[in-house]
């Protein structure tokens, strides 16, 4: 069984910063590609960082330059360093992997979300 966890989540004010994690765990043998998504009220779920395995990133316009995703192999972790935060990035930020497990199928996870609120 494999899980993801985020932390770090929380509210800050605007301009501030704020640091994700998120870890994954279980019968795990290799971890693809990793996402960080976010849902604000009455929206629809929205893409806002991607890495490969080899540490790629991408970003959608809204936070390119702002937010940065990394990830640690060895840790089966994933961050999002969060910096010049905005009151529209208020929203529940999300984990998503894609991940064989030791069964080796490939299939795509999701963690339970942090809530991310930024006061104006």
């Amino acid at each position: 069984q494999v899980q993801l966890v985020e932390s770090g989540g929380g509210l800050v004010q605007a301009g501030g910063s704020l640091r994700l994690s998120c870890v994954v765990s279980g019968s795990i043998f290799s971890i693809n590609l990793m996402h960080w998504y976010r849902q604000a009220p009455g929206k629809q779920r929205e893409l806002v960082a991607s890495i490969t395995t080899g540490g790629g990133a991408s970003y959608p316009d809204s936070v390119k330059g702002r937010f940065t995703i990394s990830r640690d192999n060895a840790k089966n972790t994933v961050y999002l360093q969060m910096n010049s935060l905005k009151p529209e990035d208020t929203a529940v930020y999300y984990c998503n992997a894609d991940i064989r497990s030791s069964n080796r199928r490939l299939e795509n996870y999701w963690g339970q979300g942090t809530q991310v609120t930024v006061s104006s």
